[in-house]
């Protein structure tokens, strides 16, 4: 096995185990809620006082680079694991060295670094769209004159829902472009713009035994930049759906992840699959397995990370999983108070779930909502007839 943490002695860690987790967010919260009812225990460490984390587990209140507050979850965990990869690499590697992370800090360090991460996935015999190195506004401009507009700067580092990155739609953006983002301090990188019919992504999951699964295929709608829709089965041929499942597997497999890692992937109209970007922990656009798998991705990370035989991901229900930002948290509540006559006339059963986040900003994530239904459709249709996310 190649993943870093098989220096480690593999430990298969049974309920009734404290798991550490690097970060509060929703991710973390998940996590915990999925663990908790298997028996094990969570605490987590994040620098924001009552979490949306720490609300359901223990938290220790401090920054990502405390190494004695990092050495301190260390000393109350049996295993560490992370819920977001910008989480500081330096404080991975060393709990490497002083307690059990079976992710280890290389994948972390792959995948915080948009280079690195498509070198490693060409490594692992998967195509990514072009890309060129960019260091100087000179480079940038060979590189677009090469590839053609649009293409998109990104920075290799930091960046989310739409930041650190710059479509160029024409030759007079370059120099704008290259020193609004230059201003991070870190690499950039240009992607050749591939013209795609559709967005998908799959979550695969690897145990330190080498154990593979992956769940099914999601379509993904983007708004602003922001996941607004996941629908699953994902609206292409069946064969396309085990190659992109393949793909997820042999990149788990390539980059030997323990855990979760999400594949994110472009399918072009001719059927051509590019990977997009990778993030190597439960995902946005895999929690429609909450309620529409026999198992969750929540309650896969944990298997794996404990090294138990990985859960059964076959879907069981047709599911639109759409994010909640917070534009969308008061329509939404006062909806949930009262009778849902479109739910009940469509035959869908729209599952609620919320982040605990303390304050409803506009466009942050604060909740989803997974509409289960007998079809894509008449989830769709639910969706549609709210109004709700037309706010």
């Amino acid at each position: 096995m190649s993943n870093e943490a098989d220096k480690q002695q593999v430990h298969t860690l049974l309920p009734g185990s404290t798991i550490g987790i690097l970060g509060g967010g929703q991710l973390g919260r998940m996590m915990a809620n999925a663990g908790s009812a298997m028996g094990y225990r969570f605490i987590a460490l994040d620098p924001v006082v009552d979490s949306p984390t720490g609300q359901v587990a223990e938290q220790i209140v401090a920054a990502y680079d405390d190494r004695e507050a990092a050495r301190e979850l260390a000393k109350r965990s049996d295993v560490i694991t992370y819920e977001f990869e910008n989480v500081d690499a330096d404080v991975a590697a060393m709990l490497m060295e002083e307690s059990y992370v079976p992710q280890g800090s290389k994948l972390l360090h792959t995948t915080q670094h948009r280079l690195r991460e498509k070198q490693a996935i060409e490594a692992a015999g998967v195509r990514v769209a072009p890309y060129r190195e960019i260091r100087s506004v000179e480079e940038l401009r060979e590189a677009v004159a090469a590839f053609g507009t649009p293409c998109v700067l990104k920075t290799a580092m930091g960046g989310y829902d739409g930041k650190g990155q710059w479509v160029i739609r024409s030759a007079g953006e370059i120099e704008e472009a290259y020193e609004t983002l230059s201003r991070a301090k870190v690499q950039l990188v240009l992607e050749q713009f591939i013209r795609f019919d559709k967005e998908l992504s799959v979550i695969a999951a690897r145990s330190p035994q080498g154990e593979i699964k992956a769940f099914p295929v999601a379509e993904n709608i983007h708004v602003d930049n922001i996941l607004h829709l996941s629908i699953v089965p994902a609206r292409i041929s069946a064969e396309l759906q085990r190659e992109a499942e393949r793909l997820a597997m042999r990149i788990a497999e390539g980059l030997g992840v323990v855990g979760l890692i999400a594949v994110e992937l472009f399918v072009t109209a001719e059927g051509e699959l590019f990977v997009n970007e990778l993030a190597p922990r439960p995902h946005n656009s895999g929690h429609y397995t909450m309620e529409a798998c026999r198992t969750s991705q929540f309650e896969q990370h944990v298997r794996a990370v404990c090294n138990l035989p990985l859960g059964d991901t076959a879907l069981l229900t047709p599911v639109v999983m759409v994010n909640v930002l917070g534009q969308h948290v008061e329509p939404l509540l006062e909806l949930t108070s009262r009778q849902d006559e479109a739910a009940k006339r469509l035959k869908v059963a729209p599952k609620l779930h919320l982040y605990g986040k303390k304050e409803a900003v506009y466009k942050r994530k604060m909740g989803h909502v997974n509409v289960l239904a007998e079809n894509i459709d008449a989830a769709l249709s639910w969706i549609e007839e709210t109004t709700i996310w037309k706010v």
